[in-house]
């Protein structure tokens, strides 16, 4: 906001406000910009990233008042992307966009002063930590089981499960309820951080190979679920009729990509439009009969491609589907 005033006259005071589904604080300014009143929702990002704006798109349309990123830096594409889908933005270099009637404000391009050094994501958010996450956020229930449990049913090691969890109930994520029971809590907000950490790192190294099918392959066949199911544009398509998929995601057993390779007539090729990457869960028994992943990670998945048509597709799942599982009693 102190950027704003550079650009434009303006006069705003800041409170913080409670709203959302979450009850997770934002911000609200309230002033004259130019002359003409305005009440914004700010959301304070200092190191802004392209899997942020899934999370911007769904903040967009929760409130009662325009939303402004307020960040630290945003790069023109992103400042293309964020005027596209009707968000305001300021960043501490001079770039904004505001679209206040009478005033619009658009500028870009500008670099800032100097790279603001990159947040520790801390062990929860990192490699097999990921895979506990995930497993947590599919069945909550598990955070009040031993730790031999949460690590054979997420297949990391013992210690590894004991260290997540513990940093998971440092930051709040892991409480202690009635008697010793433990229970998972911020589930929404937890699952934000889980899937922009799983696009930006665990995802690539859980890519087995790309590979070239024909065009729409894909439509009408059948998946034996024990060797694989659909992920990402295919899988969403499945779950909303939304988007028309560009690539294919499956996500298989290592043991099951030969076959799965040779049955559906793929070519290795490191551009293809199809991508297979290691099933990595442990599969729910209520779900073994679904052709597609659990919709956190087709969520995540969207969030990894980042174009302007997945991130709307990652809203409608987000909001048809996702909801539900973030109810806490």
């Amino acid at each position: 906001m102190k950027t704003l005033e550079t650009l434009v006259p303006l006069e705003f005071t800041l409170e913080a406000v409670q709203e959302g589904r979450t009850g997770k604080p934002l911000l609200q300014a309230e002033g004259r910009l130019l002359g003409t009143a305005f009440v914004w929702r700010v959301e304070e990002m200092k190191h802004f990233k392209k899997t942020d704006e899934a999370h911007l798109l769904l903040q967009r349309d929760r409130g009662t008042h325009p939303l402004l990123l307020a960040a630290g830096y945003v790069a023109p594409e992103a400042a293309a992307r964020l005027k596209e889908a009707g968000i305001q933005f300021v960043d501490t270099a001079g770039n904004a966009f505001i679209n206040h009637p009478p005033v619009l404000i658009w500028t870009t391009g500008k670099k800032p002063a100097e790279k603001a050094p990159l947040p520790r994501t801390g062990r929860i958010f990192r490699g097999a930590g990921l895979k506990i996450v995930f497993t947590l956020l599919c069945r909550p229930e598990l955070a009040g089981k031993p730790y031999r449990d949460i690590a054979e049913t997420a297949g990391v090691a013992l210690g590894t499960a004991a260290n997540t969890m513990a940093g998971l109930a440092e930051r709040g994520f892991i409480v202690q309820a009635h008697k010793r029971e433990k229970k998972l809590v911020r589930r929404e907000e937890l699952f934000g951080q889980w899937a922009a950490a799983y696009a930006e790192t665990l995802r690539q190294k859980l890519l087995l190979g790309r590979f070239h099918g024909e065009r729409e392959w894909w439509k009408g066949l059948q998946l034996d679920t024990a060797a694989a199911q659909w992920g990402g544009e295919v899988a969403a398509w499945k779950l909303t009729g939304y988007l028309k998929p560009e690539t294919a995601t499956l996500y298989t057993n290592r043991n099951r990509i030969a076959e799965l390779v040779v049955a559906n007539k793929l070519k290795k090729d490191p551009r293809g439009n199809v991508e297979i990457l290691d099933r990595f869960w442990m599969r729910e028994k209520e779900r073994q009969e679904d052709d597609t992943v659990h919709p956190f990670l087709v969520y995540a998945d969207l969030l990894a491609i980042g174009d302007q048509r997945t991130m709307e597709t990652a809203k409608v799942i987000y909001e048809r589907q996702l909801t539900e599982y973030f109810r806490e009693d």
